[in-house]
């Protein structure tokens, strides 16, 4: 039995106000411009009328032209004014059910609904807007027709548990610790937004901001004020402006950090992981457990000296950065140790055996690095005044010495169930997979690898990338051997089974101890 619907009629409301906006900038033009000369301010507000009209009319019928039908095995979309699409989506195929709420659909009680299926972008299907209880209401339904589905398919032993709760908070982050995320959160897009705003100044104004000789001149005029000063003067001026830039920075690092992590909720469920956030946008999304598919554990320059690190988890759907999803972006080592537990995986402890780069692609890749500054050090030799030379030459020997370091840090390990990787010295990135998950492998080789001997390891992974550098021919093939023998021993339409998983890790561990020992 089909169950055909149309989104909430207030959607017509938030069509209306959006014309509103797209009809402004153009009302402002004429209002300030000598259109229609003594009368174009009538003028302007008939242009920002009619668009206004125009837009919602547009909205109405778009809203009137556009059903969705939840059917017994699919959910099916119908949209278009002249010309009509139907885009039907099997249950099997979802994901889950996200809802996001922006700030002016959220006054109205309204929310965007994303049935998230894994391709990713513009391939998602999504619905705009539906009332917050329909959105709720969906979600469960899609959920309950999809587990159903699965249900009738598995056998009874594998059928997935219907019932649901609120779960247990595994991360949540209180306003001291967004506070102090923003602080970390460093950013300077305010003044882009400025620039931003100075292209409708000269509109307005009789300024012409794109002058150049004019800001050339205050800048000479600004600059002959501060020569007066004197030194300790304009040292202390330059002081105080680098720390302005500093507070601005890292205010609005702040007010970012907050408008968008504010309420930041981790929680686990029978259903998977549930993520809820945002001060203004409220998103509300759900990561079933089974799809996890690896963790990336990142930090940043300055965060990672003091102990701060991000998780996130890579599945076949993303965030609506185009991201894999952020389940903990700022918290402690230990914090994120219930979440890779509650994901099914586990942290490198200190007996895992790390392996190291090939220490010849360690010197290929200094030499190579190093390259292009010996090479600029020699027309400047020629050319430029003696002794500059040296500055070319110096950052030669700071590019071999940051690749020397770094090799230390560039390491992967393999232990029963998982792959581990890591990379980077100053803020270092950790990859943890499942090689139950893994569905290929690659071996890389350009020219010079091929030479000396080493080579990249790609592992396929399901929403994401995975990729080991500078491994020993030896030791990827024996990688790709265990790999391989893992994919065999997997019946994937049954992985989640765990003795499925037992027999497949033994025989694959079995498999990569003895090709490595022959190699």
């Amino acid at each position: 039995m089909s169950d055909t619907r149309r989104t909430a009629p207030l959607s017509v409301a938030l069509g209306a106000l959006g014309s509103i906006r797209s009809g402004i900038f153009p009302a402002i033009a004429i209002a300030f411009s000598g259109i229609g000369g003594g009368d174009r301010l009538w003028l302007a507000l008939g242009v920002g009328l009619a668009a206004t009209l125009i837009g919602s009319a547009f909205s109405f019928l778009r809203w009137r032209r556009l059903t969705y039908t939840i059917g017994e095995t699919d959910i099916r979309v119908e949209s278009g004014l002249f010309s009509r699409s139907a885009r039907s989506v099997p249950f099997e195929r979802i994901q889950d059910v996200s809802l996001e709420a922006k700030p002016v659909p959220r006054l109205l009680g309204l929310v965007s609904v994303k049935f998230e299926t894994g391709a990713g972008g513009g391939d998602d299907l999504s619905l705009q807007y539906l009332t917050a209880s329909e959105g709720e209401r969906l979600r469960q339904l899609v959920r309950e027709r999809r587990d159903e589905e699965q249900a009738a398919q598995a056998p009874a032993s594998d059928a997935p548990a219907a019932q649901d709760s609120e779960g247990e908070v595994l991360f949540a982050m209180g306003p001291g610790r967004l506070v102090t995320f923003g602080l970390f959160e460093f950013s300077l897009a305010v003044f882009a937004v400025l620039g931003g705003a100075l292209q409708y100044v000269d509109n307005v104004t009789d300024l012409d901001v794109w002058n150049v000789d004019l800001w050339y001149g205050w800048l000479k005029e600004q600059g002959s004020t501060v020569a007066t000063l004197g030194p300790y003067v304009q040292a202390l001026g330059a002081v105080v402006g680098l720390m302005g830039l500093i507070v601005v920075g890292s205010a609005t690092g702040v007010v970012r950090t907050v408008l968008r992590d504010w309420g930041f909720t981790l929680t686990r469920s029978a259903r998977g992981f549930r993520r809820q956030r945002g001060l203004l946008t409220r998103t509300d999304v759900v990561m079933p457990a089974h799809r996890v598919q690896g963790l990336v554990i990142g930090t940043g320059l300055l965060r990672y000296r003091f102990g701060w690190h991000g998780l996130s988890f890579v599945s076949l759907a993303q965030d609506s950065e185009g991201e894999s999803h952020v389940v903990a972006p700022f918290a402690k080592l230990d914090e994120l140790a219930p979440i890779v537990a509650a994901a099914g995986f586990r942290l490198p402890d200190e007996g895992i055996a790390w392996q190291r780069a090939s220490k010849r692609q360690r010197t290929d890749k200094a030499l190579l690095d190093s390259a292009p500054f010996v090479l600029a050090a020699i027309p400047v030799a020629i050319f430029a005044p003696p002794g500059l030379f040296l500055i070319p030459l110096g950052a030669a020997v700071v590019a071999v010495a940051a690749n020397l370091y770094a090799w230390e840090f560039r390491r992967f390990a393999l232990s029963e169930t998982q792959i581990f990787a890591t990379s980077g010295f100053l803020s270092p990135t950790s990859r943890i997979a499942t090689r139950l998950k893994l569905h290929s492998v690659e071996i890389a080789q350009g020219p010079v690898a091929r030479r000396r001997g080493y080579a990249t390891v790609h592992l396929g992974l399901a929403g994401g990338s995975f990729a080991i550098a500078g491994v020993p021919l030896a030791e990827a093939r024996a990688l790709r051997a265990s790999v391989l023998e893992t994919i065999a021993a997997t019946d994937y339409s049954r992985l989640d089974a765990p003795p499925v998983q037992a027999q497949a890790l033994s025989e694959a561990q079995s498999g990569f101890s003895a090709n490595l020992a022959a190699t």
